[in-house]
């Protein structure tokens, strides 16, 4: 990786830790500086501003994480149903990188900015329509094998599951402990077994 990239990337992934953290709105340009070590020139080299830098973050940090390891882990496993439920007990339990204090980044994300910002909005929709969309597509085929009751809307079973996800990952925010969890993953598997 050339210099030019590996900076790019540095001022990606602690900008992203901060804003984790603190939130997009109360981090500022000064505190990622500080945090990289940076100068402020070298920042508006690679960024216009900060909100190109959040975009960024979306496009360059979230989306490959959420190809990487979600939406593989629900097109590897063999019955959609316990990919699921199994996607749903790693986010929340098993993921060292998610926090429970600081909830679901692109929830966070989706709250914070995009009521003010279209490229935000854009951005965050791509990764929320690809989930969705790799979602509907595992529940179908599990119909398509008889994994899945054919009378199941793919599609309502998916909103509902991450609408579930991101509203738990608040209550979990809320109570700083897994345990908030807890029913949801329990309600969510109940509820998966009355789709087979």
């Amino acid at each position: 990786m050339k210099k030019a990239a590996a900076t790019r990337l540095n001022i990606l992934q602690k900008a992203f830790e901060l804003i984790y953290s603190k939130g997009y709105q109360t981090t500022s340009i000064d505190d990622i500086l500080a945090t990289t070590q940076l100068t402020k020139g070298a920042f508006y080299y690679h960024f216009k501003n900060k909100d190109e830098m959040g975009v960024a973050i979306i496009n360059e940090l979230m989306k490959p994480v959420l190809t990487n390891n979600f939406i593989e882990l629900l097109e590897n496993e063999r019955n959609p149903l316990d990919a699921i439920y199994s996607l749903m007990h790693s986010l929340l339990l098993e993921n060292d990188f998610l926090k429970v204090e600081f909830g679901c980044p692109a929830a966070n994300f989706t709250q914070e900015m995009t009521p003010w910002n279209n490229d935000f909005s854009s951005a965050l929709n791509e990764i929320t329509q690809q989930w969705n969309n790799v979602m509907i597509g595992v529940i179908e085929k599990g119909k398509n094998k008889g994994l899945v009751r054919s009378d199941v809307d793919a599609k309502q079973v998916t909103m509902f599951v991450i609408s579930g996800y991101w509203g738990v990952r608040n209550f979990g925010k809320l109570e700083n402990n897994k345990n908030a969890y807890l029913p949801y993953l329990k309600e969510l598997r109940n509820y998966l077994n009355t789709l087979r």
